[in-house]
């Protein structure tokens, strides 16, 4: 029988050393970050750039979410809904819908409400915090398939009350939606229109693009920063065991509705960034689907993993655009004709890749290391070797 010795508490505390491989990995991801709108566009035109546009909000909504599931172990399926009151904020805050029904306002600015970006975002997360607060407040006591049933019900509670706000006093103009929403501009520099630096043509898909990155550098940074504080440690104990959490001196209510919050603010993030992309806001945009896609995200990339949650968004949102575009083309070559609507096999194809995914890869793609194999790394990199008895 084998057995292996504890590790000094000292040698726990070794920090990660940064090797060259490291920054290698670093420098070459930056690049393939900055030049992938270049590439993809001279690759497949600025329809791809607009994929990678909405790869990088699922990015956000995806870490998010992970936040509450991955970190905390709270089943969410009602998600959506943060990115629903983030992007009407938006939409609200930067379109004439609300000077054109409500001469108050109309006589406060007369010019129309063009809210600057650095308005709308923090009102969009706070707002969105408020709401994760409220869903958290009356199902601290549920767990498991009741938790998810009721964030389900919260989710499309949101979305219909969104499609019902056009009377009697129209706010949301219903399931019209709201047109009219300002692009996001910079320091006067207006990612809606075409730029050119240094000889090179930035159309309004790459501008975006760049904005959407730093948006995700930003809420990664928070996140693992979250990760790696007492307050994710809290969140961590509470997803392995709530009781034994509780009995540990955490007080798991107020950690778990910070949780909603904090998932929920960067869902209002990148519903804000939605809005202003799109220049258009309606209720078909945050549907039950859509939860179902985030958190297919989360579970495929690796529940509480930062790096395979992005890997996971990123395959989402490129992956059914991919088999939407090649499809069709593909039984012309074969048959002369389509035999099968694109869209079926799309869908098809897309639920038995997931399915393929979750047979052999139950953890996900790229799953969070085990706490054994950490310790392993730390030992070795100590130059201590365990001890078979």
């Amino acid at each position: 029988m084998t057995s292996i010795q504890p590790i000094e508490p000292s040698t726990t505390l070794i920090p990660e050393r940064k090797t060259a491989k490291n920054y290698a990995v670093t420098v070459l991801v930056t690049v393939l970050v900055i030049l992938a709108p270049m590439l993809i566009g001279a690759a497949g035109g600025n329809y791809w750039v607009r994929v990678l546009d909405f790869a990088m909000l699922y990015v956000m909504l995806a870490l998010g979410l992970n936040v509450v599931v991955g970190f905390a172990g709270l089943l969410d399926l009602g998600y959506i809904a943060f990115y629903a009151v983030g992007a009407y904020v938006a939409a609200l805050l930067s379109s004439p819908q609300l000077t054109t029904q409500f001469e108050w306002i109309a006589h406060l600015f007369p010019g129309g409400l063009h809210a600057p970006i650095w308005v709308i975002v923090p009102c969009a997360m706070g707002l969105a915090a408020t709401f994760g607060v409220l869903l958290g407040a009356p199902t601290l006591r549920l767990r498991g398939d009741y938790l998810a049933i009721v964030t389900l019900g919260f989710g499309e509670i949101v979305r219909i009350f969104m499609n019902n706000l056009d009377r009697p006093v129209n706010i949301t103009n219903g399931p019209k939606g709201i047109t009219g929403v300002d692009p996001v501009s910079l320091f006067g520099f207006d990612l809606s229109k075409t730029h050119s630096l240094f000889g090179f043509t930035f159309p309004s898909v790459y501008n975006y693009y760049y904005l959407f990155v730093l948006c995700s550098l930003f809420v990664i940074f928070v996140c693992i920063r979250l990760q790696h504080s007492r307050i994710g440690r809290a969140w961590a104990a509470i997803r392995e065991d709530e009781i034994a959490a509780k009995a540990m001196g955490i007080n798991t209510r107020n950690v778990k509705l910070l949780a909603f919050a904090m998932g929920a603010s960067f869902g209002g993030l990148s519903g804000a960034m939605f809005g202003t992309f799109q220049g258009f806001v309606s209720p078909e945009s945050f549907t039950f689907w859509e939860s179902i896609v985030v958190l297919a995200c989360v579970v495929l990339g690796g529940m509480g993993h930062i790096p395979g949650v992005i890997l996971g968004a990123v395959l989402l949102a490129v992956f059914p655009e991919f088999l939407r575009s090649t499809m069709g083309p593909l039984q012309n070559f074969i048959f002369g004709h389509q035999i099968v609507d694109t869209e079926v096999i799309r869908q098809l194809l897309y639920g038995l890749a997931m399915v393929l995914i979750m047979l052999y890869r139950s953890e996900g793609l790229w799953p969070s290391p085990k706490h054994e194999d950490k310790i392993a790394k730390i030992a070795k990199r100590a130059g201590k070797k365990p001890v078979r008895a």
